[in-house]
């Protein structure tokens, strides 16, 4: 890994500590993480919804597309409010913490891919297991390569 991207790394992970302060008091911040959260479990549901609707529930497709697409918001985010503006902390826990800790589903991703391998589907069990961390990396870095394009 090169320095500039263990530095980015090491950001990304100082990004969501919150240090409580007289400047945003601990109210505050467990609104805005419980506003996120709420929008972020109706997203996945409703998403969750749709997405088993339209392609079926013979593989986890919904787990594996919210995941996807909470990886690359999470890169998106996480570079924008690094890299191209000022959000307070407040909006990131909202945002990065609330709301994608409460659309992505590892939990789900874990039991899914759990349930596949032990009825026996390995190809699929395996295609989804490591599928879901190599895209959701790729992902990942398509959403801070999107962000860092903008003007």
């Amino acid at each position: 890994m090169t320095s500039v991207k263990k530095k980015r790394w090491q950001r990304k992970l100082k990004l969501f500590s919150h240090k409580f302060s007289r400047k945003f008091p601990q109210g505050r911040t467990i609104v805005g993480i419980s506003l996120g959260a709420i929008a972020g479990a109706l997203s996945r549901y409703y998403f969750g919804l749709i997405i088993n609707q339209w392609l079926g529930q013979t593989f986890p497709f919904s787990t594996f597309f919210i995941n996807i697409s909470g990886a690359f918001v999470m890169g998106f985010f996480t570079t924008l409010a690094l890299e191209k503006m000022t959000i307070t902390p407040d909006i990131r826990l909202l945002i990065g913490v609330g709301f994608l800790g409460s659309y992505t589903t590892f939990s789900s991703y874990e039991l899914d891919a759990e349930h596949l391998l032990f009825t026996g589907q390995w190809g699929l069990g395996f295609i989804y297991w490591f599928g879901s961390t190599i895209l959701g990396v790729i992902c990942l870095e398509m959403g801070s390569y999107l962000a860092r394009k903008l003007p």
